[in-house]
């Protein structure tokens, strides 16, 4: 069943009405009409329904909610992706793929040794692309959320605003000894509700002043194992790491 967002103001007692360019996907491209059936979720709740297309008209698609359904697709660990700016398109599939494996948000981050160099001028429709692939990818992967993109942060301000979370892990390639699986095992308890950063450097690295700031910040730096994995990869492979161990109790 196709899923769509709204927010609360488009849901009104037993209807929902549906805007902007859902209206469209809906109408011309899945070519929905009167009488069938999709699943909406209000963003601001959290809240699923099942519910029956009343009208499809040029701008609005008007909905009649059949019934309130439950939803476990968001867990128990709320976790950013701090994201060293990288090559070509590659924030695109890590945003995709980190959307379907749980991220709660994404924030790029521009490292000393970040190869790609976004202006302010092109920061803003990179945001906003980058924002409906998060909302594409969360509809497919039936989330409750569209995880939020912010705005490209430096290093300076990522330290200062890492304090909040219960633990900060930093892949480091020259880590040898502190494994993730380590950090994780220290805060893993059961039924608990985790806040948890993971910050990935671009495709150069990160520079060894850049993890001295980190570990001042009280982050922890940690190995992923024997290989050298390409930035978008760790994004992936370190959130479904936490994932498994964490989500819903882990193991």
């Amino acid at each position: 069943m196709r899923k769509f967002f709204v927010k609360s103001d488009q849901v009104n007692n037993n209807k929902i009405e549906i805007i902007d360019e859902d209206v469209n996907h809906i109408k011309n491209v899945l070519r929905l009409t009167a009488g069938e059936k999709i699943k909406i979720c209000d963003t601001s709740s959290s809240k699923n329904y099942i519910c029956e297309i009343e009208e499809v008209s040029r701008d609005v698609v008007t909905c009649n909610i059949i019934e309130e359904v439950s939803s476990e697709a968001e867990g128990n660990v709320i976790l950013h992706v701090y994201q060293g700016l990288p090559k070509s398109d590659k924030m695109e599939l890590i945003i995709q793929k980190g959307t379907e494996l749980g991220v709660t948000e994404f924030i790029p981050v521009n490292f000393k040794r970040s190869i790609v160099k976004i202006s302010e001028k092109d920061e803003k429709k990179k945001i906003d692309r980058w924002q409906k692939i998060a909302e594409v990818a969360a509809k497919q992967s039936g989330r409750d959320i569209i995880p939020n993109i912010r705005n490209i942060e430096n290093i300076k301000n990522v330290c200062n605003n890492i304090k909040g979370y219960d633990i900060v892990l930093v892949a480091y390639e020259l880590e040898e000894e502190n494994y993730i699986k380590n950090e994780l095992l220290k805060i893993k308890k059961d039924n608990t509700n985790y806040r948890i950063a993971i910050v990935i450097g671009p495709e150069g690295g990160i520079d060894e002043e850049e993890i001295n700031d980190f570990k001042l910040s009280g982050a922890k730096i940690v190995s992923l194992g024997k290989r050298i994995l390409r930035t978008e990869t760790v994004a992936l492979q370190v959130s479904s790491i936490i994932m498994y161990e964490l989500e819903n109790g882990g193991n």
